[in-house]
């Protein structure tokens, strides 16, 4: 379940169930146009809510073109760089909750779409790539993110975007999905990320 709004925070919804379908319509288009051998696709969520949207972009690929996209999900806590732990000292942060990464296909050769909810400083996605590497040589890694909230931090750009939303610091998305939100809605709200990782 995601952390529920702070009971101060002002709320506003950036897009609602129907855009969120329809932001993942579209998303999905854009990776059957760009990928010309589908079966050498795997999606590869980013845990936490990027697993599911990576299943979600798997079943609408395959009701429009019938290719069963491998896919997979991605835990980068133990790539992270804002764990602390690992030197012996005490967390400056509250540590992540450990994952595990299911990859359930060879990694060589194949195209890698890593698919996460929030885009925000790209350290993320580095650690993602960090954890991915260990398991082969992709032929690529492209990456699908459903807001791109700007604030990076590394030299990182998505492929695949569902919407850009210009924030400031002081600001928070908030994504939640049907599994295991309940609903599909992308929030903006007013107060600021708390030890989120990017």
């Amino acid at each position: 379940m995601t952390d529920s709004p702070p009971r101060d925070a002002v709320s506003r919804t950036i897009l609602d169930a129907e855009s969120v379908a329809r932001t993942l319509a579209r998303i999905a288009h854009e990776i059957i146009e760009r990928n010309d051998d589908l079966e050498r696709v795997a999606l590869v969520g980013i845990h936490t809510r990027g697993v599911p949207l990576a299943r979600r972009l798997g079943e609408l690929v395959r009701e429009r073109c019938g290719v069963d996209v491998a896919q997979g999900a991605v835990d980068i806590t133990f790539h992270r760089d804002d764990v602390s732990v690992r030197a012996g000292g005490t967390p400056r942060l509250a540590q992540p909750v450990v994952h595990g990464t299911e990859l359930d296909f060879p990694v060589h050769g194949r195209t890698l779409i890593l698919v996460d909810d929030v885009l925000y400083t790209g350290r993320t996605i580095r650690a993602a790539i960090d954890a991915l590497l260990e398991y082969g040589r992709p032929d690529r890694v492209q990456l699908a993110v459903l807001v791109d909230r700007g604030h990076r931090e590394l030299p990182i750009r998505p492929d695949y975007v569902g919407k850009n939303l210009p924030t400031a610091r002081t600001e928070r998305v908030q994504v939640e999905l049907a599994d295991p939100d309940g609903e599909d809605r992308v929030l903006l709200l007013a107060a600021p990320e708390e030890a989120r990782h990017g």
